[in-house]
């Protein structure tokens, strides 16, 4: 029964009474519809990478995204798009383990400040990074001891190679490196 049928008995014919209750239920359908569209397009837009206005504050990144709120976030690190680290401020402490190749050996190092310990060190590439301290380059050491050639130096064979592998899972090491930054800073 069409709820508009007590009408009827007001003078409302039933053809009338049931092209309304149609009328009401196309409308009630499109703007249903639009709105799950709307609802999709924003969804596509928060996941969907997009330029950066400017390069992000934090790790020079292009790409954004959305987040939930609506914000836009660097799509490499998270940091929040127009928030500026304090220059006042020291930058939070992130220690990492890195693995540097040069010809056919790697160091397993340690530091606190990473992009001027390796523009130090003669290199061909940057393998990975780990995430850690002295304690953790330690354990490295004597994890690939038969490996050493000596000091930080160790031949670049299976064991290490696999380590490596695994490590780079994680992504690039300097995208790694701007993720565990701006963890820390968002803390």
């Amino acid at each position: 029964m069409c709820p508009l049928a007590p009408a009827e008995a007001e003078g409302v014919p039933a053809f009338v009474s049931a092209a309304v209750s149609a009328a009401v239920s196309a409308a009630v359908s499109a703007a249903v519809s639009a709105a799950v569209s709307a609802a999709r397009r924003t969804i596509r837009n928060m996941s969907s990478p997009l330029a950066l206005p400017a390069p992000c504050a934090l790790c020079g990144h292009r790409v954004g995204v959305r987040t939930g709120t609506g914000a836009l976030s660097c799509a490499l690190c998270a940091w929040r798009f127009g928030d500026v680290p304090d220059d006042g401020l020291p930058l939070p402490r992130v220690d990492v383990v890195y693995y540097l190749r040069y010809d056919r050996r790697v160091k397993i190092g340690t530091s606190r400040r990473p992009r001027q310990r390796l523009a130090s060190i003669r290199h061909d590439e940057l393998l990975a990074f780990e995430r850690g301290d002295r304690a953790l380059e330690q354990s490295r050491h004597r994890e690939f001891a038969e490996l050493r050639e000596g000091g930080e130096w160790f031949t670049f064979a299976a064991p290490l190679d696999v380590h490596v592998a695994t490590l780079r899972r994680g992504g690039d090491p300097w995208h790694q490196y701007a993720r565990w930054l701006s963890a820390e800073l968002r803390r």
